[in-house]
């Protein structure tokens, strides 16, 4: 299927920031993917400037939250070229989320191809600054006119990208984060491991408590002993305890994360013994005070790779290697971002090269 492209006027483009104005999610480039399912089929995909949505009020996912998203990247590297990371698993994690809330499945071909074509025509607001990118946002949303539970008929499919500088304020450095113990985000048989707006929304009260208390993240327990480690709020999580790699097993309450897959692979290349299990809290916060758990981080889009300074449990915070980026934390930063942004050889071939 032909893609059409509808150009913004001159007049009409914004004025492009400069990169050390970016922060994360605020700016927006002149163009949007769009693509509509009715009828059983999808439509014409189509490149139109970037716009607001006029939908009726009855719409499906307003009232009963039928609506997923992907988180992706694109890289400046240092010839000028721009470069996805691993398009095709986000479209496969796409689907995957579509299945789990009753929604249309998307070709995945048609899913890189849309990304592509978009960031080719809104190429110059990729930044070179070192720490920015170009966050990519797909997203569906349910469509259809109606109230009663059932899943829609018809969706949008759109991309939305945004010129970004790091998630956290200071970049790369030691954060503090909450574990909660009462509240849970997603229990076993629930949505968990898609990517759905309801799932981050179920977040935002404990979210809000942990900022109080000085915390960046929070990080959730299960659902049913409220005793094993899963994920924070916008990303995985993994410890180094005693130089093996740590991380809560993905079984369908966490999701599972394109740079959590990443990092596991290149900590195998590197010689690092990893472990995907259940992590008893309380076996945690004993090996951080006995220190055999020497470092700990998150992993995710958004932020690649970030250090845990501390992680405050039933009113006790425990910090990790003296609140400092530990060495094994600093070398899957330095290894994952030099891919990222082509400063050294891509060994895994994970970057598709768009220009």
């Amino acid at each position: 299927m032909e893609l059409e492209i509808q150009l913004s006027s001159e007049e009409n483009k914004k004025q492009r920031p400069k990169d050390e104005e970016l922060v994360f999610g605020k700016f927006f480039t002149d163009h949007m993917f769009l693509m509509e399912f009715k009828d059983e089929k999808w439509g014409v995909p189509r490149i139109i400037p970037y716009q607001p949505f006029q939908m009726d009020p009855a719409c499906c996912v307003f009232h009963y939250g039928q609506e997923i998203f992907e988180g992706m990247k694109a890289y400046r590297h240092p010839d000028n070229s721009i470069h996805l990371f691993r398009p095709f698993e986000n479209a496969k994690r796409f689907n995957l989320s579509a299945e789990r809330m009753s929604m249309a499945q998307i070709n995945k071909d048609l899913f890189v191809k849309a990304i592509i074509e978009l960031i080719r025509v809104d190429n110059l607001w990729v930044p070179s600054a070192p720490g920015t990118t170009l966050y990519i946002r797909p997203t569906m949303i349910a469509s259809e006119v109606f109230l009663g539970v059932h899943p829609s008929l018809e969706y949008y499919f759109y991309v939305i990208l945004s010129p970004v500088g790091p998630y956290f304020k200071g970049g790369f450095r030691p954060i503090k984060a909450c574990i909660e113990n009462e509240l849970i985000r997603t229990a076993p048989g629930g949505t968990g491991e898609a990517k759905a707006g309801g799932n981050y929304a179920a977040s935002l009260f404990a979210m809000n408590n942990a900022m109080n208390k000085d915390c960046s993240q929070v990080i959730w327990l299960d659902a049913i002993e409220k005793r094993y480690i899963e994920e924070a709020t916008a990303m995985n999580i993994m410890f180094v305890i005693n130089n093996e790699i740590f991380t809560p097993v993905a079984d369908g309450t966490i999701l599972k994360g394109i740079t959590r897959k990443s990092v596991l692979e290149l900590a195998r290349v590197l010689g690092y013994k990893t472990n995907e299990v259940q992590i008893d809290v309380n076996d945690l916060v004993n090996h951080i005070e006995q220190g055999s758990c020497t470092e700990a981080f998150f992993v995710g889009t958004a932020a690649i790779i970030t250090p845990i300074g501390s992680i405050s449990y039933q009113e006790k915070e425990y910090t990790i290697n003296d609140f400092q980026v530990g060495k094994i934390t600093q070398r899957f930063y330095d290894e994952l971002t030099g891919i990222q942004f082509g400063k050294i050889h891509d060994r895994f071939n994970w970057m598709v090269k768009i220009i």
